[in-house]
């Protein structure tokens, strides 16, 4: 078991086929911290308004984070566009989750990283979204193709390897794309006063130093498997989780006694459905 100062995870499309939830789900087995921060689009509210997908793995997922917080892990919910319901919920708490509009972190060596999950500050987003929504109905096939890739991969014996983040990466646009919201949010860091920026939304995990400033990108969970960490001798870093290492930690007694599905999805999540 592994044990960090802080963890951030985003994107996990909870709520959707392309959503890796059982890599996760072994990830948040396997590893701890002192403050875990869900950096948007968690539950996919976009495709649960068109059908309602949830898969048992997608549910444990939701019951691991809610016992983390139950057991003292913070728990920080930052929503993103996917789950943008969420966010007439600031302020408010589900099962100890605290939902919040952005939020500083502070390193061990007292950098203030500024958590926010990105979508507010991309041009498509706030300009063009009706894009955005059939560029989603575009890559969802695409993780849809990547998914039966993969279950191919395994009975191979060979680890996940994302197609999706293949061929988007080999779009020179794509790439183009990502380096400006790169930017953008660095300067947007140093308007708000810190030396770096946490974020997620281009499902690319990254580290980096941009103008100065602090760029890191946790990744996602349905491409890269990636979440951020923050270790006890204040290092950050990227972890990458294309495997599953083995049984579940909790015993079947602990688990039977988990709340109901109706308690643990978010009212947000029930009212994309409706």
């Amino acid at each position: 078991m592994m044990h960090y100062r802080a963890i951030w995870i985003s994107d996990v499309h909870l709520g959707t086929s392309g959503c890796q939830a059982n890599y996760l789900l072994d990830f948040l087995k396997h590893n701890e911290a002192d403050q875990f921060y869900l950096v948007g689009d968690i539950i996919d509210g976009w495709r649960l308004k068109k059908s309602f997908y949830w898969p048992q793995a997608h549910n444990d997922v939701v019951q691991k984070l809610l016992r983390k917080a139950r057991k003292g892990t913070e728990v920080i919910y930052v929503p993103g566009n996917h789950d943008e319901s969420a966010r007439q919920f600031f302020g408010l708490s589900f099962g100890d989750v605290k939902v919040v509009e952005e939020v500083i972190h502070t390193t061990l060596d007292g950098r203030k990283l500024w958590v926010t999950h990105g979508d507010l500050f991309d041009g498509v987003m706030q300009y063009a979204k009706w894009l955005a929504y059939v560029g989603d109905t575009l890559y969802s096939f695409i993780l849809y193709v990547n998914r039966y890739f993969n279950m191919i991969r395994v009975k191979m014996g060979l680890q996940y390897w994302s197609l999706s983040q293949y061929l988007k990466h080999q779009v020179k646009n794509a790439v183009s794309y990502i380096a400006d919201f790169e930017h953008i949010m660095a300067r947007e860091a140093r308007l708000r006063g810190c030396d770096g920026v946490v974020c997620g939304h281009i499902h690319k995990a990254e580290i980096r130093e941009i103008d100065g400033l602090l760029y890191c990108n946790d990744g996602d969970w349905v491409e890269s498997l990636t979440a951020l960490v923050e270790t006890h001798e204040g290092e950050l870093k990227i972890v990458h989780w294309p495997f599953i290492k083995g049984e579940p930690l909790e015993s079947a007694a602990e688990t039977a006694n988990e709340p109901a599905l109706g308690q643990l999805i978010p009212n947000f999540a029930k009212e994309a459905t409706l």
